[in-house]
């Protein structure tokens, strides 16, 4: 029987990002969970997010996964990409897919986008807000690869984000919890880091990096940017992370031979 796959999504959205992603995985014979973050759901009132902490987020999602029959692969974007990091070190999967994840605590930031995003919410004081996507740097950062139709679909499925969570990701630095540390010996488990070479809000010098902190495979997209789930060619995104999980298995069932 195929593994459960939880798939985690970032910053601003909810599990209908993985509408189109899903689809191949359950054709291969997995069960997939979408999950909404705390606070992300249809019927959340739009400040459900306020004071929610990263934390947060890898508990509920490190619960699901324990409640499974057996370990989850877990696949986490963005903002979920470092959520499902942090909930694998609290109930290690079967293996983890990172698509252009956010970096865990000590991976400084690559790009200019990078650092004046960390900045702005240092400066505008919203770690107990949330705070509304910015629908204009979404289009041209995240889903500038995207067909326009889509692109604006997915704008206006936007929700707000908790402005702790994000803080906790981005401010990494002056966090003295340090909340989204995965520690630097690796993290156990089968992982693969996959990021787009036209990335800006995580390019793929923070992903490399991202990488080696979790000892994990890099794969780097040609000509694809950070909705590696849903822009032009996440077919072969999800492809590439298939091919890798056959890997893996044959892998494990070697050494277990």
């Amino acid at each position: 029987m195929a593994a459960p796959i939880v798939m985690v999504h970032g910053a601003f959205c909810g599990g209908w990002a993985f509408e189109a992603f899903r689809g191949p995985f359950e054709a291969a014979g997995h069960t997939v969970l979408t999950p909404d973050l705390r606070g992300h759901g249809d019927d959340d009132r739009p400040g459900a997010v306020a004071g929610v902490s990263m934390t947060d987020y890898a508990r509920d999602i490190a619960e699901l996964c324990a409640g499974l029959p057996e370990p989850p692969i877990l696949i986490g974007h963005s903002l979920g990409g470092l959520v499902a990091q942090l909930a694998a070190k609290r109930t290690p999967p079967k293996a983890l897919i990172l698509l252009a994840p956010s970096p865990p605590w000590g991976v400084a930031g690559s790009s200019m986008e990078e650092a004046v995003t960390a900045f702005g919410l240092m400066m505008g004081a919203a770690f107990t807000h949330s705070i509304s996507p910015d629908r204009t740097l979404m289009r041209t950062y995240s889903l500038d690869r995207m067909p326009s139709a889509a692109r604006e679909a997915t704008v206006q499925r936007l929700r707000p984000e908790s402005g702790r969570a994000l803080w906790e990701a981005l401010n990494w630095w002056l966090d003295p919890f340090m909340t989204t540390s995965v520690g630097t010996g690796g993290i156990g488990i089968p992982c693969l880091v996959m990021v787009g070479q036209r990335d800006v809000v995580h390019p793929p010098m923070t992903g490399r990096q991202t990488a080696q902190r979790l000892d994990a495979d890099y794969v780097e997209m040609a000509g694809m940017s950070h909705w590696l789930l849903g822009e032009t060619g996440w077919q072969d995104v999800a492809t590439q992370a298939w091919d890798w999980l056959e890997q893996v298995d044959g892998r494990a069932t070697s050494g277990a031979a």
